[in-house]
């Protein structure tokens, strides 16, 4: 198999040489196979498609629900056991070699079907020649979403000969914001100018103390567009002047729409994003006569647009049911312990990925040195051993919102630690079985009561709600009639 390594050795020697034959040898691959990366101009890893189907009929797909269903009613038992009684059962139907192709189902299955793995809990401008990007701290904006604050950034891209711009919001300076607000700008643009100007981000454009000019996954962003890349020097912010001052005029007209709307919340994140692109519009209105002299002379965009993604992996999921990407860590589900699953990183979440699926899609933490651990995917294991939970290293991801916390401690002022625990991790577990808003709300009703918090009267709120169709029950007072103090009235004075 043809490695990248070698396609690019291949074209530094065709630069030198220009003998295919002698450059194909000297890279170690097939002549017919160098002129076809000649050819496509890209690298295998480029080409390769994800295998997601089946070369050949499973043997065992007309017994599989009857190993199946062994395999659930005792997972201790081991494939080739299995594949012995299968032999024994379907004489002449199963040969020695086929046992690797069950051993490779069975543990497919035990991984995202199987049940759950113990956890061990470890406590002067021409037209088209430039577009300008940067990153802009939209905090102090103070926009809400849904009532909280949308602390966010905006990726912003400028043509400076026109002042034409358009912005993504990210959460990051990372390269994948950086691939998906330069595609989603060149692409909103219509065509391609000659070069692109930028910071010197650590992540995305430079890594600090490197001899590259350019990381390689910015380099080949700007290859796939034709782009010539330019970066400003270190603290030199005002290299890129243009996109800083539209920075500047940008947050102040926003600042300003956001005072005539009068208010600067948003019921959601698309209609924040709708408002934004809607300013845009408004913007760019002014600008439609220098814009037309720049779209004259932009170059045609590729084909399609470049991944905005980085491929992590594999990467094996720890003892403790959680994997590390990029020096944060992540929970999977335990049934993937011992397993490599191969990660996507995009700029606000990454998709797991295991035999060829996609088994997990996670946010993405911003920052360095955190974690985000999903109480389900430790659930099952973290029951059978409470003693754990006090000292996790990760217990307060263990607390969705703040009224699991609040009954976590109210119940340790009811009961012993050790059955304060218990009757938490159970009703934790109602929360990860059926739903964590019905659990919330039932122990928000228990606080309202000024009760006891225990798991039974969880469950009882839980399942009686989900009989009236996830309807919370509603109590009705009867309307209190006058009269009757009237009457009473009418009796003391009679008394009198």
């Amino acid at each position: 198999m043809v490695k990248d390594k070698q396609v690019r050795r291949l074209i530094q020697l065709m630069k030198k040489t220009g003998k295919i034959s002698a450059a194909a040898a000297e890279a170690g691959m097939d002549e017919n196979t160098a002129r076809k990366y000649l050819r496509l101009k890209t690298l295998p890893s480029e080409v390769k498609a994800d295998h997601t189907w089946r070369t050949r009929k499973d043997p065992f797909d007309d017994v599989w629900d009857e190993v199946k269903k062994r395999l659930q009613l005792n997972n201790g038992l081991e494939a080739k056991t299995l594949f012995q009684f299968l032999q024994r059962r379907y004489p002449g139907q199963f040969s020695d070699g086929q046992l690797r192709t069950l051993q490779r189902r069975i543990k497919v299955w035990r991984a995202l079907e199987g049940p759950a793995k113990e956890v061990f809990f470890s406590q002067k401008y021409l037209p088209g020649q430039l577009c300008e990007s940067d990153f802009t701290n939209m905090n102090d904006l103070r926009v809400r979403i849904g009532g909280n604050v949308f602390n966010h950034m905006i990726y912003h891209f400028v043509l400076p000969y026109s002042n034409w711009e358009t912005g993504t919001i990210c959460f990051s300076e990372s390269f994948e914001s950086l691939s998906e607000g330069l595609q989603n700008g060149l692409w909103e643009l219509g065509g391609v100018p000659r070069g692109h100007r930028t910071d010197r981000l650590s992540t995305a454009v430079q890594k600090t103390g490197s001899q590259k000019e350019f990381t390689d996954r910015y380099s080949a962003l700007l290859k796939h567009y034709k782009l010539k890349g330019f970066k400003i020097q270190a603290a030199k912010p005002h290299e890129n002047g243009d996109v800083e001052q539209r920075h500047f005029r940008f947050k102040k007209a926003l600042d300003q729409q956001l005072m005539l709307r009068g208010s600067r919340d948003f019921v959601n994140r698309a209609e924040y994003e709708a408002f934004l692109k809607k300013l845009f519009v408004q913007l760019n209105a002014g600008r439609q006569k220098r814009l037309a002299e720049e779209l004259s002379v932009l170059r045609r965009l590729p084909l399609r647009r470049l991944e905005s993604l980085k491929r992590i992996g594999p990467i094996k999921v720890s003892s403790g049911s959680t994997i590390r990407v990029n020096k944060n860590v992540y929970s999977v589900h335990s049934r993937m312990i011992g397993e490599y699953v191969n990660v996507r990183l995009y700029a606000e979440y990454f998709e797991v990925w295991y035999a060829q699926r996609c088994v997990e899609r996670i946010p993405r933490i911003r920052g360095e040195k955190k974690h985000y651990i999903q109480y389900r995917h430790i659930i099952d294991w973290l029951i059978r051993k409470p003693g754990a939970f006090e000292n996790y290293r990760y217990r307060k991801d263990l607390f969705p919102t703040t009224r699991f916390r609040m009954a976590y401690d109210t119940l340790k002022k009811q009961h012993s630690n050790q059955k304060a625990v218990k009757e938490y991790l159970r009703i934790l577990n109602i929360a990860a079985k059926v739903s964590e808003t019905l659990v919330d709300d039932a122990l928000c009703s228990l606080f309202d009561l000024g009760g006891p918090v225990s798991f039974q009267e969880v469950e009882y709120l839980v399942d009686n709600w989900r009989e009236h169709s996830g309807s919370k029950i509603q109590l009705e007072i009867a309307g209190v009639d006058l009269c009757d103090y009237d009457g009473l009235l009418d009796t003391q004075e009679a008394a009198g």
